[in-house]
């Protein structure tokens, strides 16, 4: 066969290994039009049609609409511009079916309800855009007013959740129970009032120094090793870890250690000792692939007790 030569549908199925009814089919779209006719009226094909056929099926298996092929080969857009927007096209389909799926796992885990399933979908799926939008709702409401201050940016910063374009099941459960939390109102109170106390402190003392030692460090730092050891916080053994923690808080806020102060703080820890803030900051390190942060808990419950006992004293 020479490059003259012309095939009919029958030819051109054969060599192609498409039915005679699919090449029919591209060719009434115009997409494979024949070059000719045979005396009988049977449409012919010259060689670049059986070429044509194949990037039409290669197209096809990845996706690609008819519309757009018939513009690929008919010169209107480039190959590169197809394969461009498809890839783009499949991207977002993969992101999204590694979604469903994170979601489908979470449901099997947790047993989830109905009602449940379609609202972990619901938050599972949105975009980026939309996630930023409803966590900076969330540290709007806490730290609005008060961001301004290099301290508190970071803060925010450091407190949003980054999920990945392919999260893990356990990422994904972790998100929506995030974002679940972030829209709890009396979790919002809890940390805009942790916010304005940190904020308050930092008046009260030296605000043109180097940031200071917050109390729940503080804490952290002087109480672990007296819990550890396994010290009862209404011991006199504990005496000096309060008074420790109390004259430094007097100095960061610029007042005497007294009662008044002892109550402010105990106030100020109680605040942060909300489990909530705990399990906040538990869910963020899970979607953002962080190190799981240690539980304050444990040295906020056993300060706060001592402090207690001494403040009713």
């Amino acid at each position: 066969m020479n490059g003259d030569t012309l095939y009919s549908i029958g030819d051109l199925a054969r060599r192609t290994g498409l039915t005679v009814k699919t090449v029919r089919f591209y060719s009434d779209r115009g997409i494979v039009p024949p070059t000719g006719r045979s005396p009988a009226g049977h449409r012919l094909y010259g060689i670049d049609a059986v070429a044509r056929l194949d990037l039409v099926r290669t197209l096809r298996d990845l996706g690609v609409d008819l519309s757009t092929i018939r513009r690929l080969v008919e010169g209107e857009i480039s190959l590169s511009e197809v394969a461009a927007a498809h890839a783009e096209a499949l991207t977002v389909q993969i992101r999204t079916l590694r979604l469903r799926r994170a979601v489908l796992t979470a449901v099997t885990r947790r047993g989830s309800t109905h009602e449940e399933m379609d609202l972990m979908h619901k938050l599972a799926k949105l975009s980026e855009d939309e996630r930023r939008r409803l966590i900076g709702d969330f540290l709007d409401t806490a730290f609005g007013g008060l961001d301004a201050n290099p301290e508190f940016a970071g803060i925010r910063r450091s407190m949003t959740p980054e999920l990945p374009d392919d999260p893990a099941p356990e990422q994904v459960e972790a998100w929506v129970e995030l974002a679940e939390l972030s829209q709890d109102p009396e979790f919002r109170g809890v940390m805009r009032r942790l916010a304005e106390q940190h904020a308050a402190e930092r008046a009260r003392g030296d605000a043109t120094g180097p940031p200071r030692r917050d109390p729940v460090a503080m804490v952290r730092d002087q109480a672990s090793p007296s819990l550890a050891a396994g010290i009862a916080p209404d011991s006199s053994r504990s005496d000096p870890v309060v008074a420790a923690v109390t004259a430094r808080y007097a100095n960061i806020v610029g007042r005497p250690d007294d009662a008044d102060l002892r109550r402010r703080l105990l106030v100020r820890l109680e605040s942060a000792n909300d489990p909530r803030r705990d399990t906040y900051l538990r869910l963020l390190a899970v979607i953002n692939g962080w190190p799981a942060p240690e539980s304050l808990t444990p040295a906020l419950d056993w300060f706060v007790q001592a402090l207690r006992t001494r403040t009713s004293a």
